[in-house]
């Protein structure tokens, strides 16, 4: 099997080199970065990563910890980060917690035994794994939260703006007439503490409209949950003029629901939904959606981790705002609303 060494003398290069050729090949000259790879082709070499781990205390990995693997905008952030990463010679693992701490930390553990030289992760709810997460932080990996931050975290964060993103879907509703808003899922600080849940109910609250009682629940993001809600919503005696949901699973139940209730979006019942997936303007009418600027998110993300594994700290704290997209299931509100 051949080895860096065999690689450097076929190269004519160093063996230090050769090495700089697979963690940072950005610090090479492109003829001498070539030489060295064509000589990786033809020995067929393959680095011993778990090795260099060892050696360097990190490997040249990125763990990606999300909330939900089959959630659409963790699965487009996921793509976003692995391609960013690949160019700088850096693989990914992926994991999610499923929005639980014992989860989290169960993959977090995985997660440090594999040496990464940096975490992104979306946190869980409940008792978080802080003080593991410091451990990981204090060995070197760097931390930074998407998503989702606790105003106490330690950590970086990069995440949508929610309270700009919830402002911007509910003036649009309040443009159209609309006051009987539901928000598919409520604000709960120790069971469920979504931010966008969150800000939705103070937005209506400030703006003269609480939300009625009977249009509050706690549910999951997603999208069997978000069905059973609006179906319980649609039946209210007196039900709203407009939904919110509030992610991109959500909007798939809350549609489903609708159809099945033979209602017709916009005329007879609005829906407004997070995340501008592909169905949400394949079907008629298209979706009114706040769209998350992931290509952002990912590009930023990538190069604040590359910054940080290799240079002094550099803190980042970001809000990114959501835009709003108009296609049409937002209608006027009835004259009896």
């Amino acid at each position: 099997m051949a080895t860096i060494n065999d690689v450097a003398k076929l190269a004519g290069v160093s063996p230090t080199t050769a090495k700089r050729a697979l963690n940072e090949p950005h610090k090479l000259q492109p003829h001498t970065l070539e030489k060295v790879q064509w000589a990786i082709r033809e020995l067929d070499y393959e680095p011993d990563l778990t090795a260099g781990a060892l050696r360097r205390g990190r490997n040249m990995t990125v763990g990606l910890l999300v909330a939900d693997i089959v959630e659409p905008f963790f699965a487009e952030l996921a793509r976003e980060v692995s391609v960013r990463l690949r160019s700088s010679n850096y693989g990914l693992l992926l994991a999610d917690n499923e929005y639980q701490s014992e989860i989290e930390l169960h993959n977090l553990r995985h997660l440090a035994g594999q040496r990464v030289s940096a975490l992104i992760m979306r946190p869980s709810y409940g008792p978080g794994n802080r003080e593991y997460l410091l451990k990981m932080q204090d060995k070197g990996t760097y931390i930074i939260e998407i998503d989702h931050h606790m105003p106490d975290s330690p950590f970086d964060f990069l995440m949508l703006d929610h309270e700009q993103s919830v402002r911007a879907g509910l003036e649009h509703l309040w443009s159209l007439g609309h006051t009987r808003i539901a928000g598919l899922g409520t604000y709960d600080a120790e069971l469920y503490p979504e931010w966008r849940a969150h800000h939705f109910d103070h937005i209506m609250r400030e703006h003269g409209h609480p939300v009625l009682s009977a249009y509050r629940e706690i549910i999951r993001y997603n999208e069997q949950d978000a069905y059973e809600f609006t179906r319980y919503l649609l039946n209210l005696p007196e039900r709203p003029t407009a939904l919110f949901a509030f992610n991109g699973t959500e909007a798939i139940g809350a549609y489903r629901a609708i159809q099945d209730a033979g209602l017709r979006i916009a005329e007879d019942v609005s829906l407004l939904a997070f995340d501008n997936l592909p169905w949400t303007h394949m079907v008629s009418p298209g979706i009114d959606v706040i769209e998350q600027p992931i290509k952002q998110m990912g590009e930023l993300l990538v190069q604040q981790v590359l910054k940080n594994i290799d240079g002094p700290r550099t803190p980042m704290q970001l809000l990114l705002p959501g835009k709003l997209i108009v296609r049409g299931s937002c209608g006027m509100a009835s004259a009896e609303s």
